[in-house]
């Protein structure tokens, strides 16, 4: 059974760009991610599922239950933002009980969960810190805790990693790819970045225009380029890098 299950969905903008009949299943404990050049139609699928946006058209099952017009409160799904979204004048755990609070979650149940998500991303000393004093690289692993302690069966993380610096980013993807696969979650991930989807994804789908050009393992997308363009977005990658 998939957890996700995109049927032609598409959301064109007034402006332009958007996403235009992507239809793909994301198995349970997947790590799926959505690549392409900015502009693609990568980060509105992404909110589509979160909730945050709805379809123009097409619809979006978890499992088996049609969720395209749930609120983003119905969808057990945490989303880690590119810019954290963290609150500055809340300290660490606060920023992390945020989402627990808002679930009206028991508070007797909500400083154990805390600790815990925090232990996940070694940040548990640092819980009475205020976030402004922390490093980028903290407060991205604060805002991935904040996103693991609601519990979620999926995380929506869109290129959580792109304000970080090179050496930061490969060790932040690492860790992010040892608590995916210990805690089993499904995760959907939006970069630009071939070498972060190549390396994390068990699938990648490529997206350009608001179109996908090819869903497959990393190895099939490297090996067997489905059309002239991901032939050369991932060539012009591996030329840049």
């Amino acid at each position: 059974m998939s957890a996700v299950r995109c049927d032609k969905i598409t959301r064109i903008y007034a402006e332009g760009g958007g996403v235009r009949d992507f239809t793909c299943d994301i198995a349970k404990g997947e790590f799926f991610a959505l690549l392409g050049p900015s502009g693609c139609g990568k980060t509105t699928t992404l909110r589509i599922i979160a909730g945050l946006e709805r379809p123009d058209s097409g619809k979006l099952y978890f499992e088996d239950t049609d969720v395209t017009d749930w609120p983003p409160e119905r969808r057990n799904a945490a989303m880690v933002f590119q810019s954290y979204a963290l609150f500055p004048h809340m300290n660490v755990f606060e920023n992390v009980a945020f989402g627990l609070r808002a679930q009206k979650e028991p508070k007797a149940t909500i400083g154990p969960r805390v600790h815990e998500a925090l232990e996940l991303v070694q940040l548990d000393s640092l819980a009475k810190r205020r976030v402004t004093e922390l490093s980028g690289g903290q407060q991205q692993r604060v805002a991935l805790a904040r996103a693991l302690a609601v519990q979620p069966n999926i995380v929506l993380l869109d290129e959580p990693l792109s304000n970080l610096d090179a050496e930061l980013r490969y060790a932040t993807r690492k860790q992010l790819a040892e608590l995916q696969d210990r805690l089993g979650f499904t995760a959907i991930y939006v970069t630009h970045d071939q070498e972060e989807a190549i390396e994390l994804a068990d699938r990648v789908a490529v997206l350009k225009d608001g179109k996908c050009h090819q869903i497959g393992s990393p190895s099939e997308i490297l090996d067997s380029p489905a059309t002239d363009f991901v032939e050369s977005f991932l060539a012009r990658q591996r030329s840049a890098t």
